[in-house]
């Protein structure tokens, strides 16, 4: 009788842009590949390492072809077998829903686990610990969510509604989940955090890959037909044909749409509260905020240091040049230097890069992009 633990497989979808961190995160190089914190180590690479020590039999990579290269120079233990190649982009439920199928074909005990490649937790350790206890939910027949503490009243996140003990063993602290709601309005936002019944919901799941697939089967018949037949020839030599045969016809929806929502209606959903500073670097104000409350310096640079000189200034500076840049009594400037492109602009209107990002594809400017 194998333990929970003994039957977990991580698996990190690896996909999107990142528009919001443009012009450092581009289509052929996108935020997840990049190291945004100054440890010397991407997002991927950290989101890997603090898994691998988790996982029963490796960790599963679903990324677009066009990062193929890059993932397996980033991870060079990764096996083939477990990086799973995207044609194109279907959206969440069809990549977490294949690699469930994948490992269900593998293993029908396995329990998943899906976490995105561009988030900075810290510290790993506490990660680890609350994924275990996910873990000990997800046996019990739970989509176990880990729900994110919320600091602020945000409209960037949906949330979840959780209160009541799920009672599990070894997971003391899963509470049974009432309900996922959309990102909210600033009012709404503000009413969830006075009740102190709602945490940010930062798509990470925990469960029996079968549960997985019944939801999306339930559903999502079409999507599920699919990715079963991809799966049934993975591990085979008609692989890449069935992919490429199947994949495009896809339906596209999100994981919380196919999975999360329908099956918290259905009582089948539990949450675990996140013990740990989580951040889903979604724009250069983030990336400031996470540097500067690390290394306690007004103004952080990510790059070259000598190629910088400062006066009176505070923000953020990415140098991915050699030009030397010179800032002077300007507060919470964002500047990107990049061979084809600078962004300027100040932390509060870090959200608006994205506005800049649509105007470059409506010029028809996709060499930015």
């Amino acid at each position: 009788m194998r333990t929970p633990l003994e039957r977990f497989y991580p698996l990190i979808p690896a996909g999107g842009v990142g528009s919001r961190l443009w012009p450092l995160s581009r289509a052929v190089e996108p935020k997840f590949l990049l190291d945004l914190t100054g440890t010397g180590s991407s997002l991927l690479r950290a989101t890997y390492d603090r898994l691998v020590d988790l996982a029963t039999d490796g960790v599963m990579v679903i990324t677009g072809e066009a990062h193929a290269n890059a993932v397996t120079q980033q991870l060079r233990e990764l096996r083939g077998s477990d990086l799973v190649l995207e044609p194109s982009p279907r959206d969440s439920a069809a990549a977490i829903g294949l690699a469930s199928a994948i490992l269900y074909q593998r293993d029908p005990e396995a329990i998943i686990g899906s976490f995105a490649a561009d988030h900075v937790i810290d510290p790993v350790e506490d990660f680890q610990a609350v994924v275990r206890e996910a873990i000990a939910a997800a046996a019990t027949g739970k989509v176990v969510t880990i729900g994110i503490e919320p600091t602020e009243p945000s409209t960037a996140f949906g949330y979840i509604k959780a209160s009541k003990s799920l009672g599990a063993k070894d997971a003391p602290h899963a509470l049974a989940v009432e309900e996922f709601v959309e990102k909210p309005d600033a009012q709404t936002a503000s009413a969830y955090l006075a009740t102190g019944d709602y945490t940010w919901n930062a798509g990470m799941f925990v469960a029996p890959a079968q549960l997985m697939l019944k939801h999306i089967e339930a559903n999502e018949p079409e999507l599920y037909a699919g990715i079963m037949q991809i799966a049934g020839a993975w591990d085979t030599p008609e692989r890449d044909a069935t992919m490429n045969r199947v994949w495009d016809t896809l339906p596209k929806t999100a994981i919380d749409y196919a999975v999360a929502e329908p099956a918290a209606a259905a009582g089948d959903v539990a949450m675990v509260p996140g013990s740990f500073s989580w951040d889903d670097v979604g724009d250069f104000d983030a990336v400031a905020r996470l540097n500067i409350e690390k290394t306690g310096d007004d103004l952080f640079v990510l790059g070259d240091k000598n190629n910088v000189i400062t006066e009176d200034s505070t923000g953020i500076i990415v140098n991915n040049t050699h030009r030397k840049i010179s800032v002077i009594g300007i507060s919470d400037v964002v500047i990107v230097d990049t061979a084809d492109a600078l962004l300027v602009t100040v932390r509060d209107d870090a959200q608006s890069v994205k506005n800049t990002v649509a105007k470059l594809k409506e010029q028809g400017l996709n060499n930015l992009l």
